[in-house]
């Protein structure tokens, strides 16, 4: 799992049929403490996460499907909640 924040989303005239239509979030890692990680992740958003906002984010292709139940679909990051409180 790893620690990020939602700076912004992406929006595709395209996209692959499964992803029914899903949002996709730019989010930047951050570490253990809340502050600046480095790096940044595009992810599924599972949690309706907004601007600005924590979340806790699964990197791994497989859990991601399941979560979202396709077999087949092009995803490995899913934002599986919204985070209030790091301490």
């Amino acid at each position: 799992m790893i620690l990020a924040r939602v700076t912004g989303r992406i929006t595709s005239t395209i996209q692959h049929p499964g992803m029914d239509g899903r949002t996709l979030l730019v989010l930047d890692k951050l570490g253990p403490d809340g502050g600046p990680a480095g790096g940044y992740l595009i992810a599924v958003d599972a949690a309706g996460a907004g601007p600005g906002q924590k979340v806790l984010v699964l990197d791994e292709g497989n859990g991601a499907r399941q979560i979202l139940g396709g077999k087949d679909l092009p995803i490995r990051s899913l934002v599986v909640g919204i985070v209030d409180d790091v301490g």
